[in-house]
């Protein structure tokens, strides 16, 4: 079993908390309140704006050119592709660039996006490919399960939103990333690969919350 297949096994009841949250089924059955997925895309422009940032650490910070050159294209095609198309996909629910720039950034998100940051510059490489996996694998899986089970014909938006994440192109990253993880597993002592499971468990669990913010709209408390 490889090293990914292992930490994952040991997730399973969180993983499959995410697959059964009623904004991830909300999109499948298209009956997700469109402000609370309002809420979540400007969010998500939010963190992919950190996330670039974390990208690019993990660029210069890559053992191998393959790495190097994969995360360097990763962040050119978040900043310069994704987030344009994040706009765009932003403007079809009405909200406009300037109010997406405007976005006060929820507790969840600010959480997550520290921890990555933290990673990224504190902690070791394996640890922060780990910490990175929980996010692209995720949503992958979210798109490959939603897409599986039937689009939802009545909501032709959250079906463009499945469409994207259990597209080809996006699988591809997903196991580019879990193949790294893998591979860098190899090689590590055991005090190591308990971190990097540490910190995939911590990751995965902001993915959970990312989305139970999105749902409940969550605001600072004063």
């Amino acid at each position: 079993m490889s090293y990914t297949n292992d930490i994952e096994l040991r997730s399973t009841e969180l993983r499959q908390s995410i697959l059964k949250h009623p904004f991830i089924t909300g999109i499948g059955d298209g009956t997700l309140d469109v402000e609370s997925f309002k809420f979540y895309i400007r969010q998500d422009y939010l963190y992919l704006i950190d996330y670039s940032r974390v990208l690019a650490i993990a660029s210069a910070r890559s053992t191998d050119l393959d790495a190097m050159g994969w995360f360097a294209n990763l962040l050119n095609e978040t900043l310069n592709h994704e987030m344009e198309l994040h706009r765009s996909y932003c403007a079809q629910f009405g909200i406009s660039r300037e109010e997406l720039e405007e976005t006060n950034v929820a507790p969840t998100t600010l959480a997550y996006t520290r921890f990555l940051l933290t990673l990224a510059y504190h902690h070791s490489y394996p640890e922060l490919i780990a910490g990175l996996l929980p996010c692209q694998w995720g949503y992958w899986e979210i798109g490959d399960t939603l897409n599986r089970a039937g689009l939802p014909q009545n909501a032709p938006l959250y079906q463009q939103w499945i469409e994207m994440y259990a597209s080809p192109d996006f699988r591809n990253l997903a196991f580019w990333i879990r193949n790294l993880t893998d591979k860098l597993a190899v090689t590590q002592d055991r005090e190591t690969l308990t971190k990097m499971e540490s910190v995939y468990r911590l990751s995965l669990s902001y993915e959970y919350s990312f989305w139970d913010m999105s749902h409940k709209k969550e605001t600072w408390s004063i």
